[in-house]
């Protein structure tokens, strides 16, 4: 299970979720389709910041500072994700918080797919990439689904953080009928 194409695959879902937002109908519509990029989002976050960028630090030449690079661009994304998520539907906010968010995602993916995951599997071989990989699909199933910007993002601290983040996420999203991606 290519840890890469895992993380990429993410990637376009997340693209194709601004597409949606964009053709929506509706503000019912677009709301939902902010909670489950905020879901997703967040998810996925958590888990490189638990999983890959640890890695990257450990195995790439020079990884400790691609993974801070990587670190303060989720921090922006995530101010952003919180700001989204404590919206309305139908706020007037949400159109340029959706652009922002947009833009922030867009250098982030592109930094990551040119640059960062390349020189991640070259460092690590297939072997590491495919362990990588299911660790990613179990890890996901526990992941926090809202943005926590004053979470810690590295380990150990985050090991420690993200569970009960999660589990207290996942409390939120029944009680408020938040979609399940």
């Amino acid at each position: 299970m290519d840890a890469i194409e895992l993380l990429k695959h993410d990637h376009r879902r997340v693209e194709q979720l601004f597409r949606d937002y964009h053709a929506a109908a509706s503000d019912t519509q677009r709301r939902g389709v902010v909670e489950i990029l905020v879901h997703e989002l967040s998810a996925h976050a958590a888990l490189e910041e638990l999983l890959v960028y640890p890695l990257a630090r450990e195995e790439i030449p020079g990884g400790g500072q691609l993974a801070d690079r990587h670190l303060a661009e989720h921090a922006d994304v995530k101010k952003t994700l919180l700001a989204l998520d404590r919206l309305g539907a139908g706020d007037e906010r949400a159109d340029a918080l959706m652009a922002q968010l947009e833009r922030e995602i867009e250098e982030h993916v592109r930094e990551e797919e040119d640059e960062f995951l390349p020189r991640l599997r070259d460092a690590v071989g297939p072997r590491v990439i495919d362990e990588l990989g299911h660790a990613l699909k179990e890890a996901r199933r526990t992941a926090p689904t809202r943005p926590h910007p004053h979470a810690p993002d590295q380990p150990p601290a985050l090991a420690l953080a993200g569970p009960v983040a999660a589990v207290y996420d996942r409390v939120r999203d029944r009680l408020q009928g938040r979609p399940r991606p």
